[in-house]
């Protein structure tokens, strides 16, 4: 028996269309803000103080956003479209310029990924022509890394998470597949390292606590999956976890959205149990902050 969604702390309304994206922005004293991404090209910026819109900004002519991240550097902005573009966004003093841009050629809807490996230099990861292909590149000469494509036969790539372990210099990926696989790949040897089945359907998304090892998957068949990494870097189901413990023993501000409504609740009451069904099916779409930021 599943349990139902969790209550929402608050809601935020007024997007004016689909939300397929969400990214908080908590950097140091300043305001908490959370950036949306519309089925209609727009990119919201909420106040976390206020819970409203504080600006709106139009990209990707009209096409669908499916992804925004915000960088190290003040007021960066970096998002994806179904118009096969990544722009980089400069919003700095009521600016709402694209400052560069990257051709993907994909058309599907996985989301890209950035690791930021300098303060002026990073790595980018989307999904290939082919449909198995996740490309990295070095930005900002948009130079091309590495191309990895599995050997078994998983499917199309759903998602991606690119990261930098704090015990050594080589990024990881972690890959969710249409088989309903998660795979973790060493960037730098361009090489599996661990796969697991986390799902009988196609992963939707994911998100993952490098500083504790632990993340959490959705899929199409609507229900969340809680799985760690351990010391050998071997992907492994979580099994008899606290409430809570997913990511760390606190609690974290958990989004989920629902059409053009974003909800917001504690990642603690979103786990509560093992096999909870979200809201509806997953697009990319959580978004986890500190609480307390």
């Amino acid at each position: 028996m599943f349990r139902p969604a969790p209550s929402p702390v608050y809601t935020l309304r007024g997007a004016g269309g689909p939300l397929n994206t969400l990214h908080f922005s908590c950097k140091g004293g300043n305001t908490p803000l959370l950036f949306s991404g519309s089925g209609k090209g727009a990119i919201h910026v909420w106040n976390l103080h206020t819970r409203r819109a504080e600006r709106m900004v139009e990209g990707h002519s009209g096409h669908s956003v499916v992804w925004v991240s915000t960088l190290q550097e003040t007021d960066a902005l970096i998002s994806q479209g179904r118009d096969m573009r990544v722009c980089l966004w400069d919003l700095s003093q009521g600016r709402s310029e694209v400052t560069d841009s990257v051709w993907t050629g994909s058309v599907g809807f996985c989301q890209c990924a950035v690791l930021e490996t300098s303060p002026s230099a990073r790595l980018l990861a989307f999904a290939g022509h082919q449909t198995e292909e996740i490309e990295i590149i070095e930005l900002p000469g948009k130079t091309p890394v590495c191309t990895l494509v599995p050997d078994a036969k998983l499917g199309m790539v759903m998602c991606i998470k690119l990261w930098q372990p704090d015990s050594g210099h080589r990024p990881l990926l972690l890959a969710g597949y249409e088989d309903g696989s998660l795979l973790l790949w060493d960037v730098t040897q361009r090489s599996a390292l661990s796969r697991i089945k986390a799902h009988p359907e196609p992963v939707m998304c994911l998100t993952f606590d490098p500083k504790c090892l632990r993340g959490v998957s959705g899929s199409s068949e609507k229900q969340l999956c809680a799985w760690m990494l351990d010391g050998r870097s071997n992907l492994q189901v979580s099994r008899g976890h606290a409430e809570g413990e997913v990511f760390s023993s606190r609690e974290f501000p958990k989004l989920l959205s629902d059409s053009s409504v974003v909800r917001c609740s504690t990642l603690r009451a979103v786990m509560a149990a093992p096999g909870l069904r979200h809201h509806g099916q997953p697009r990319g779409l959580p978004a986890v902050c500190p609480r307390g930021r």
